[in-house]
C-alpha cells in the first residue's frame, strides 16, 4: 500500500526545496555496499575505492543498510535551500541519543553485535557515527561534492520555476513515478516507510544524485517532513569538462563565453557555471558581464544568490550553434 499524505492549502502553500550534503554522503553508503545498484556512480566508486582501507565503516554500514529502513538521525531534513556540510555534521552530533537508540532498533539486516553496541551508549555511539561521517566526508567525498551540488541546484531551479508557473499538480506530475498527486493527497509508492503525515510544517522536497536511480524516500513526525527524489540528469554526473563551443560560436563571441552560454540551458550561479567551466568565480563573473551587456544572459535574484539564465536572444544564439 502507498504511503498516503494529506496536504492542507497552508501545506501546499509552504512547500519548499532543498538538497542536503549529508543525505548524499549517507545515500552513496548504499552505492558502497551495492556497486550494480547504481553502476552510473562507477567513476566515483573507482576513484575512492583504494580510500576506504584508511575507514572503518563498520557501525555505519550497520546503520545504513544496503536496502530497507535506515537511522533517520544520520540524515536530518535540510533546515535551509543549501546547507553547508559542516552545520548538518553538527545536527548529527547533537541528535537526541534516545532517538538515535530507537531507531537503530528499527533495523534489520545488517550486523546485530554493531547496532546493540550502538544501542548499549547511544550517546557515544552518536559521537562516533559524527566522527565517522566526517573522516569518509573528507577522504571520500568532499573533493567531488561541488560537481553533485551544481547538479542539484540546476534541478531545484527548474523545478521551483514549474512550482511557480504550474502549482503542485503540474510539479508533482513530473517528479517521480512513484508519486501521486490527486489534489489534496499525495500517495507515496515507497516501502520501509512509516505512515505517519505532515505535522503542520509544510513538506521539504530534496533532489538526490545517490539515492535513486529509481526510488523516492520520505521523513516524517518527529522530523520536518520530507521527500527525496532522483535528481535529474544524473547521467552527466561524471561527465569530465564543460560543453563544448561550437567552432562559429566560439568565433564569434570567444570560446569561454560561448561555453557558458551553452551551459546555460538551465540557470545557474556563478559558483556552479565555475565549477563546470574550470574557471574562477572572477572570470565567469566578467564572460556573464559581457554576455548579459550583450542581451544573451540575465541574472535575477533568489535568496541571497544570484542565477544567471539566457534571455530568448541567448536562447536563439545558442540554438544556431
Amino acid at each position: 500500500m502507498p504511503i498516503e499524505w494529506v496536504l492542507k492549502p497552508e501545506d501546499v502553500a509552504r512547500i519548499r526545496f532543498a538538497f542536503s550534503p549529508m543525505w548524499e554522503l549517507v545515500a552513496s553508503l548504499r552505492t558502497l555496499q551495492g556497486p550494480s545498484r547504481q553502476s552510473i556512480h562507477l567513476p566515483w566508486l573507482k576513484a575512492v575505492r583504494p580510500r576506504l582501507a584508511a575507514l572503518d565503516l563498520a557501525e555505519l554500514f550497520a546503520l545504513v543498510p544496503a536496502t530497507g529502513y535506515m537511522a533517520d538521525f544520520i540524515t536530518p531534513p535540510p533546515d535551509t535551500p543549501m546547507p553547508e556540510f559542516a552545520a548538518e555534521l553538527e545536527r548529527v552530533r547533537s541528535a537526541d541519543p534516545g532517538q538515535a537508540r530507537e531507531e537503530a532498533a528499527k533495523i534489520v539486516g545488517t550486523d546485530r553485535a554493531v547496532l546493540e553496541r550502538f544501542m548499549a551508549d547511544p550517546e557515544a555511539g552518536v559521537a562516533r557515527v559524527a566522527a565517522t561521517l566526517e573522516a569518509y566526508w573528507e577522504a571520500c567525498f568532499e573533493e567531488f561534492w561541488p560537481r553533485v551540488y551544481g547538479l542539484l541546484e540546476r534541478d531545484v531551479l527548474r523545478r521551483s520555476r514549474q512550482l511557480a508557473q504550474g502549482g503542485a499538480r503540474e510539479l508533482f506530475a513530473a517528479l517521480d513515478p512513484a508519486v501521486v498527486w490527486t489534489g489534496e493527497r499525495l500517495l507515496i509508492d515507497r516501502p520501509w516507510c512509516e505512515a505517519g503525515g505532515l505535522h503542520g510544517d509544510g513538506l521539504v522536497l530534496v533532489p538526490s544524485a545517490f539515492w535513486g536511480p529509481a526510488a523516492v524516500a520520505v521523513m516524517t513526525a518527529p522530523y520536518q517532513s520530507m521527500l527525496v527524489y532522483p535528481v535529474l540528469g544524473v547521467g552527466t554526473l561524471w561527465e569530465q569538462g564543460p560543453p563544448p563551443a561550437p567552432g562559429a560560436l566560439a568565433a564569434l563571441i570567444g570560446r569561454s563565453r560561448a561555453q557558458i552560454l551553452l551551459a546555460l540551458a538551465e540557470p545557474a550561479t556563478t559558483s556552479a557555471l565555475a565549477t563546470r567551466m574550470a574557471l574562477t568565480p572572477g572570470a565567469v563573473s566578467q564572460h556573464l558581464g559581457v554576455l548579459s551587456g550583450g542581451g544573451l544572459t540575465v541574472g535575477m535574484r533568489v535568496g541571497k544568490q544570484v542565477v544567471y539564465r539566457r534571455t530568448p536572444t541567448g536562447d536563439t544564439l545558442a540554438g544556431h550553434a
